[in-house]
């Protein structure tokens, strides 16, 4: 990576605790998922919505903070709007959770009942016209792991998605399921980066976290919604080692409880065009 780089919009090295709470546990989550089961979506999602609306009014300290990051995206929204806004992230994230526990378990050839559309398909064929394989990124928005297995069935390539290990690991055993053409890569595993250059090369895909900051030299500060924020340069840096495209993804739950699927245009990233491409994104 270009040393300038690093200097200039490096964050300090400190390590980085990303949110955690009591009930992250690998027995409730089993608990939840086995009640789940017992019901239809419609019904899991209207208990979710129930719970979503509990939740936003027992946890202060996330409904604050949900808030305030609300308050700097929709600049000048009324108060109403932000509340209306905050209660719409609450039951959108339950309704995607209930999806992580029940959906997102199932086989991948059932997963297409779940998929409204996909936008953008031209980007991916651009992306892949080189051979180099491709780098798909995408955000902690809407389902995305589900995302990822949509896609996966759909271009028929082996899939290997990289994710920070979860603090505890039964929870990742229970989560990450491999198979179906997908494997999930621990992004602090040493061998990781030499397996990543290798898939590329088999032109495989490699699907990446774009919005959560590592807590090292691998972060930069960009501006976003008129403030500096911290991203990762690791895909950046990947796909100008590989050669491969960075191609944006994402997986949103749509009005009618299905997802769609948007792909914009490959971002091609030259040595040191690492941060401009990591802009764009």
């Amino acid at each position: 990576m270009n040393s300038s780089l690093v200097v200039s919009n490096a964050a300090p090295v400190r390590s980085r605790r990303w949110y955690s709470h009591p009930y992250n546990r690998a027995e409730l989550y089993r608990i939840a998922a086995l009640c789940a089961r017992m019901l239809p979506r419609s019904g899991r999602h209207a208990a979710s919505a129930l719970l979503a609306r509990l939740a936003c009014t027992m946890l202060p300290v996330e409904r604050e903070n949900v808030r305030r990051n609300l308050g700097r995206v929709l600049s000048g929204a009324d108060p109403s709007r932000l509340d209306a806004a905050v209660s719409a992230i609450f039951r959108n994230f339950a309704l995607c959770f209930s999806d992580l526990l029940t959906v997102n378990r199932a086989p991948s050839a059932t997963l297409h009942r779940y998929l409204e559309a996909t936008h953008g398909e031209e980007h991916f064929k651009a992306a892949s016209a080189r051979g180099r394989g491709v780098i798909v990124a995408t955000a902690h928005i809407g389902n995305w792991e589900l995302g990822g297995r949509l896609l996966a069935a759909g271009w028929q390539r082996p899939t290997h998605v990289v994710l920070a290990a979860e603090e505890d690991p039964s929870i990742e055993a229970f989560l990450r399921q491999g198979g179906d053409g997908v494997r999930f890569v621990t992004r602090d595993s040493p061998t990781s980066s030499l397996s990543l250059l290798t898939a590329l090369k088999r032109d495989e895909v490699v699907a990446v976290q774009g919005d959560r900051a590592t807590g090292g030299r691998a972060d930069v500060r960009l501006p976003f919604f008129g403030a500096p924020a911290l991203f990762p340069i690791g895909p950046f840096v990947l796909a100008r080692a590989s050669g491969a495209p960075v191609l944006p993804a994402f997986c949103v739950l749509g009005e009618d409880a299905r997802y769609r699927v948007f792909m914009e245009a490959p971002i091609w990233v030259e040595r040191g065009n690492e941060e401009h491409g990591l802009g764009q994104l």
